[in-house]
């Protein structure tokens, strides 16, 4: 399948473009990867060099996509990181092209704005994504932090993010980073009336990019027609794998293991729950 993917380019690196587009490919899709800003590496590193893209220049790249009669090919749009809130106006674009000339077509909305209490999106952007992305979407993935300034509710626990995360009032959501006691971690998957939490132990000293390989994949396995629980927990049991084998890294270790995107056997520490019974 042809996936259209907005997000960050680094040029050393995996994250943004540099997470999703291998493990899209590796999963044999083609993945048409429209820059939302170039830099020598993501922020984590001491230095780094670059900017973002002009919305015009990325209107006009998709303007070019669209003149080749490319978009009625595509079957998914993925967004991820903006570099400033005007470009939300140009991705939002990209999806009405897209849904218009494929109606069949899914979008998912990554909503990078944050993590662990801290913003880190440009002025505008988290307001830009609400308003003009968020009502287009198919599949959200925030994490906990993204979740609460979608949602504006105060998130305590699973059962308050379910609640948060049904008022985001799309087909499905997916949050990640959700505590699951001291030593876990879970993604809680909500749609229609399933709610599903899989978690894994929290792992320390993991790599940049989590939330974009998350992404990638839970598209992937949407694609493959799966269903939401086994997506969920094929993803994460991958995910799992990749970061365990990445810790104390710079980089996760995309390209020597590959492998483990394919793999099959889950962890034997994963748990899978069904939530929606929970009492508030």
């Amino acid at each position: 399948m042809n996936i259209l993917s907005i997000q960050s380019e680094v040029v050393h690196g995996h994250v943004g473009q540099g997470a999703a587009r291998f493990a899209l490919q590796r999963h044999g899709h083609e993945v048409w990867a429209l820059p939302t800003v170039i830099y020598s590496n993501h922020a984590g590193y001491p230095h780094v060099q670059g900017e973002a893209i002009s919305p015009g220049l990325l209107s006009r790249l998709l303007d070019g996509l669209a003149a080749n009669g490319w978009l009625a090919r595509c079957d998914a749009v993925l967004s991820g990181y903006l570099g400033n809130a005007e470009q939300a106006d140009v991705v939002a674009e990209a999806v009405l092209r897209v849904k218009h000339a494929n109606p069949r077509s899914l979008y998912l909305l990554d909503p990078v704005m944050g993590d662990n209490g801290r913003s880190y999106a440009k002025p505008g952007v988290a307001e830009a994504i609400a308003r003009q992305l968020l009502p287009l979407a198919d599949i959200v993935t925030p994490n906990w932090f993204e979740l609460v300034q979608l949602s504006a509710l105060s998130i305590r626990n699973r059962s308050d993010a379910r609640i948060a995360a049904r008022r985001l009032g799309r087909p499905v959501v997916l949050v990640t980073s959700v505590p699951d006691g001291t030593d876990r971690i879970a993604v809680l998957a909500v749609s229609g009336k399933e709610a599903w939490l899989v978690s894994t132990p929290l792992l320390q000293d993991v790599p940049h990019g989590a939330g974009d390989l998350f992404a990638a994949l839970f598209l992937a396995g949407h694609l493959a027609d799966s269903t939401l629980v086994d997506a969920v927990r094929t993803v994460v049991a991958r995910l799992f794998r990749i970061l365990d084998a990445s810790r104390n890294e710079q980089e996760l270790r995309l390209i020597s293991k590959q492998c483990l995107f394919l793999e099959v056997a889950e962890p034997t520490d994963l748990k899978c729950e069904s939530c929606e019974h929970e009492s508030t």
